[in-house]
């Protein structure tokens, strides 16, 4: 919709500009677009139609293989699992932590954020964590999605930052009407960091949803502690995985016979519908408090 009185330059820029965004959207959306229409086609006709819009013979055996699988329901609980705790334990630490050394009368301040920053910078590598998880028994653990994630500088930096903002005149207020410093820091600076706490929120379940590496390299009972993000890297890439699943849809009279040749494709698109599905149903209700958070500190007066 173009805005009255301006000058033709103005209305050439727009149309071409919205004409630019329209071309963006399609070329960005139409990859999924194709792999959702794979995933809800019939596989045969896969294969000898190619790129597709809508699926030219719908059918859901491919989602019905997938979630046959018990592999897959363990991997997508571990996956919420991790998720809840993991960012509840995120929040609990960055909120403490970023609370605490936000009060300029704490003695050592600046210490203790000089320690917490070298580590950000410096890490020691792979080998190392390994013999430190190796050592703490993390391990072929649930916990090592969980424990290691507990503090991130930064979320630390934007929380902090954003505590700057909440004038200390509502501390001293509060302290004269008889509220102590827990009361305080729970019950009256808390709810003002909605916004930013919903940005931590976010960043937190992404890194944990697509987190893979973790499972690579520090998990060797894949049937008990696997995530979704891993399931997914196993599906395209190991052509092993995708025979057993058909062959055990194949046994438990989910997939007939007559339709095993092709099912891959449709298989591995459904498992990439699975997994990605959720996580971009999840941005659009905190995207208002992402915007709001990700500002705090970028005007200065």
């Amino acid at each position: 919709m173009f805005v009255k009185n301006v000058s033709p330059g103005y209305r050439v820029f727009s149309f071409f500009n919205i004409l630019f965004m329209i071309i963006v959207c399609v070329l960005v959306l139409f990859p999924y677009i194709n792999v959702l229409a794979i995933a809800f086609n019939d596989n045969a006709q896969t294969i000898s139609t190619g790129l597709m819009l809508f699926p030219q013979v719908p059918t859901l055996s491919n989602f019905q293989v997938l979630l046959s699988d018990a592999t897959m329901w363990r991997s997508a609980f571990n996956t919420i699992a991790r998720i809840v705790l993991g960012v509840s334990l995120t929040l609990f630490v960055n909120y403490t932590a970023s609370y605490a050394l936000s009060k300029s009368y704490l003695p050592g301040r600046k210490a203790m954020i000089f320690i917490l920053l070298v580590p950000s910078f410096i890490t020691a590598g792979l080998i190392p964590t390994f013999i430190l998880y190796m050592h703490l028994g993390l391990l072929n653990s649930f916990w090592v999605y969980v424990l290691p994630t507990g503090f991130w500088f930064f979320g630390f930096i934007l929380l902090r930052t954003y505590l700057y903002t909440i004038p200390d005149s509502l501390e001293e207020s509060a302290k004269l009407d008889g509220a102590n410093d827990l009361y305080i820091m729970w019950r009256i600076f808390l709810p003002l960091c909605k916004p930013i706490l919903a940005t931590l929120i976010l960043f937190g379940v992404i890194n944990h949803w697509n987190d893979w590496v973790t499972t690579l390299y520090f998990i060797t009972n894949l049937r008990v502690n696997s995530t979704l993000a891993f399931e997914l890297r196993r599906v395209l890439q190991e052509q092993d995985r995708m025979a057993r699943l058909i062959q055990e849809a194949i046994i438990q009279g989910v997939l007939p016979v007559a339709q095993t040749g092709g099912t891959s494709e449709g298989i591995r698109n459904a498992q990439i519908i699975v997994t990605t599905l959720p996580i971009i149903m999840f941005y659009p209700f905190v995207q208002k408090y992402f915007i709001q958070g990700m500002l705090v500190g970028s005007v200065k007066e």
